[in-house]
């Protein structure tokens, strides 16, 4: 089945969405991610759905078809993983990997996708800590982090993803040492929404504005786990 570009992004940004919630996937969300107008998302899932790979009820939103699901694996499975390579091998900064790895993903062979894999060692992370599906393209599993504005002033957290689609605040985050698998230790939480963290790989506090914290997915050190 060939599809465009712009197919493969719709889908990618559909699969995105449906691993943040369990509802469907509205109009609205998509438009906002995609900062397109509705209009726009509206005709294009017309297509999507002509080809059966998403499944559409009237007011209540989209989910994709196990046939959609495949395609956007791949797509990301390819997005990830090449923003790994672009890290790792060429010297690209992590703010800087997510735009090239948007625009190489669609048109790489799953030759070269496989070399990749092989060359990084099969990595099941990207560089912001994001879950790289599989070449058998199952969906990985949901990590069980959540938001690291649901902790409080006291907490001492691990930071488990950071999300890649805005680079300044990608090159934000790591001036202030706020990386996968950096500890952090929350100093204080504003009333509108601050968040005053510690990194344990920086030596100054880091002010989170909740726009940023929004940003920033984390988990409970292990010893805290119940």
């Amino acid at each position: 089945m060939m599809l465009s570009d712009v197919m493969e992004d719709y889908l990618k940004t559909i699969y995105q969405l449906q691993r943040e919630t369990d509802d469907r996937i509205k109009t609205s969300a998509i438009a906002d991610e995609l900062d397109v107008t509705s209009p726009t998302v509206t005709s294009m899932l017309d297509k999507l759905e002509e080809r059966g790979l998403v499944d559409r009820e009237k007011y209540r939103g989209v989910t994709l078809t196990d046939e959609g699901e495949t395609v956007a694996l791949e797509v990301v499975r390819h997005h990830r993983l090449l923003e790994a390579y672009l890290t790792e091998h060429l010297d690209y900064d992590w703010a800087e990997v997510h735009e090239e790895a948007d625009r190489l993903e669609h048109h790489i062979s799953e030759d070269f996708e496989a070399r990749v894999a092989d060359v990084l060692g099969e990595p099941t992370v990207d560089p912001h800590g994001a879950p790289i599906p599989g070449a058998d393209l199952e969906p990985p599993e949901r990590p069980d982090g959540e938001s690291v504005t649901s902790f409080s002033a006291g907490d001492t957290v691990i930071v488990e993803e950071v999300a890649d689609r805005d680079a300044d605040v990608l090159s934000y985050l790591a001036e202030h040492g706020v990386r996968p698998g950096v500890e952090l230790e929350i100093v204080e939480v504003a009333p509108f929404g601050m968040i005053t963290a510690r990194s344990s790989d920086h030596d100054s506090d880091v002010s989170l504005p909740e726009s940023v914290a929004h940003h920033v997915r984390v988990t409970e050190p292990p010893e805290l786990e119940q």
